[in-house]
């Protein structure tokens, strides 16, 4: 098999989350752990820090993993949906991992695939800690797929484990109330293991403090950690300004992932840094402030607020839930515009309309659908979308809908593409 043939091979002949849904999920364990055995535990052969959380997890990974890279390490980074390569979610030092390991461990886990039988996410992930343990990197930021407990990232013991934040997403397996899904995503708690917590939500606290104190675990509150004094928002940057505990000096530190959202995701990052030096990790000042000034460059990161247009001013943000769209709409309030364009699709197992509930009803929207099974028909959406207040149009491709946005908009006013990973994705 060549490349394109072995990818075709992996999207057809496993069960994949990301296309089909809740039908590609495994609710235990055994998979992954007869794949790993069947490679020799991978896992074991390189150190690493996990991340889970509703929304931020995918930001924070890419944000360690320059750090990391700025400080000399060689760094492994795994995430996952991909945008556009599937090779994106493999990722050392920032390149993709080769295609010729692709195609070789498919073809040297052919018997496994059928004895086995796992899903896409699992043998994948299992193909990116084969890849960071022959390549022999130093540290892996691994990101979650799905919760944490159950998901198939969580045979690794990490160096520190970090949980963003819990909202609603995936309530059909994760659990309908925020406690139940912050239960599944402690489970990447880890015995003796610190692990930094991104926000402090009372209603969920006390899960985490419960299962730390449980497994003998440090905890640490980011935004108990940090607090920022002042922002200075710009069309390709971010300045911050943050205070540490009761430390008077001010510490300025410049993003070139400019969403309001990252304010956030550096405090679990400057937390995660902390704890990581008094392990032994050497990483300066100097190489923290230069790696966050450019994690884009660094990992390659794409889709978070992520601006491909002056005239219109166009951006592509992959935020997909209810708490994603807030802090998309909490980020619009910083850009002036004439008139709002907003190409929107969605998949059918998320809480669609609470998400439509947000959006804005001044502007004109472009309904349309990501070439998957998942995705929720144009049509569809668009009657939920009357019932929320919008008015707009439906495309059947998100090719058409994004050309009747770019048509219509003049060049004062603003597109906006959101809604899934695979809307995103199409429009790149």
């Amino acid at each position: 098999m060549n490349y394109a043939q072995t990818i075709e091979y992996l999207y057809s002949q496993l069960p994949m989350f990301t296309r089909i849904g809740a039908a590609a999920y495994k609710e235990d364990l055994n998979n992954t752990f007869a794949l790993a055995a069947l490679l020799d535990q991978p896992q074991d052969k390189f150190k690493s820090i996990h991340v889970a959380g509703t929304n931020g997890k995918g930001s924070v990974s890419h944000m360690l993993a320059a750090v990391f890279q700025e400080a000399g390490y060689k760094t492994g980074l795994y995430t996952s949906p991909h945008l556009k390569d599937f090779r994106e979610r493999i990722r050392i030092n920032g390149h993709p991992c080769r295609e010729d390991f692709v195609i070789s461990f498919v073809e040297r886990m052919q018997q496994g695939i059928k004895d086995i039988e796992p899903s896409f996410f699992e043998l994948t992930m299992m193909m990116a800690f084969e890849y960071f343990a022959t390549e022999q990197v130093d540290i892996a930021i691994i990101e979650t797929g799905l919760g944490g407990r159950l998901d198939s990232t969580n045979i690794i013991t990490p160096e520190l484990s970090v949980i963003t934040n819990i909202s609603f997403d995936h309530m059909h397996i994760l659990g309908d109330t925020l406690p139940k899904i912050a239960f599944e995503k402690a489970g990447i708690i880890k015995p003796n293991v610190p692990v930094v917590i991104g926000e402090t939500q009372e209603e969920v606290k006390h899960v985490f403090v419960e299962t730390a104190e449980r497994k003998a675990s440090p905890i640490y509150f980011a935004d108990q950690q940090w607090r920022i004094t002042d922002r200075q928002p710009e069309l390709e940057n971010l300045t911050l300004t943050i205070l540490q505990d009761a430390d008077p000096v001010a510490h300025n530190f410049t993003l070139d992932l400019t969403g309001h959202y990252q304010e956030k995701n550096l405090l679990s990052v400057l937390t995660a840094t902390n704890i990581l030096r008094e392990q032994g990790w050497q990483i300066s000042d100097e190489q923290l402030h230069s790696a966050l000034s450019k994690v884009k460059l660094l990992t390659g990161i794409r889709g978070r607020w992520d601006v491909i247009n002056r005239a219109p001013y166009t951006v592509l943000d992959v935020g997909h839930n209810e708490a994603g769209i807030r802090e998309i709409l909490q980020q619009l309030t910083l850009v002036n515009y004439k008139q709002l364009h907003i190409v929107t699709g969605f998949v059918k197992d998320k809480d669609v309309s609470k998400a439509l509930e947000l959006l804005p009803g001044f502007a004109q929207y472009y309904f349309t659908k990501a070439q998957i099974p998942r995705a929720m028909e144009e049509h569809e959406l668009y009657e939920l979308a009357v019932k929320a207040g919008l008015s707009g149009q439906t495309y059947p491709t998100v090719a058409e809908a994004f050309h009747a946005a770019r048509e219509a908009a003049d060049k004062e006013d603003m597109i906006l593409v959101c809604g899934s990973f695979f809307i995103v994705a199409e429009v790149m």
